[in-house]
């Protein structure tokens, strides 16, 4: 996905080692080609799906 800085923010952010091996696992698992794709696949999917009352 080419980055268009006009509608394009960048964020840091860390994550405990776990999760990030849950990230990689899906985007190993799913077939995507890079780290940023399947974050914003996740990303995604969780918003499509929101929990009631809180995170698991």
């Amino acid at each position: 996905m080419a980055v268009n800085p006009d509608k394009t923010i960048r964020k840091i952010f860390s994550l405990p080692k776990e999760l990030w091996r849950r990230v990689e696992d899906y985007r190993f698992d799913s077939r995507i080609g890079t780290e940023a794709e399947a974050i914003r696949r996740l990303i995604e999917l969780g918003l499509a799906n929101p929990v009631q009352g809180g995170h698991s």
